[in-house]
């Protein structure tokens, strides 16, 4: 799972996770933002793609390296 979390002073204001595929505001500004870049359907499809940049490339390595040392 892909998870992309905005922070103001300790507070987190939106978050993007891959298994709900798109993005959720906790705060008013938050939700607004979140709102806007929901219609966005480039911003979306970005977000998207970073799952398979990130964790479907480094997903075996993980696994790997897990047994390894168990």
């Amino acid at each position: 799972e892909y998870i992309d979390s905005y922070y103001y002073n300790k507070l987190e204001l939106t978050r993007f996770s891959s298994s709900v595929g798109k993005f959720v505001g906790f705060t008013e500004y938050g939700v607004r933002n979140a709102e806007y870049w929901n219609n966005d359907p480039s911003k979306l499809s970005a977000m998207k793609a970073q799952k398979e940049v990130y964790c479907l490339n480094n997903v075996q390595i993980k696994h790997d390296n897990a047994l390894t040392k168990s």
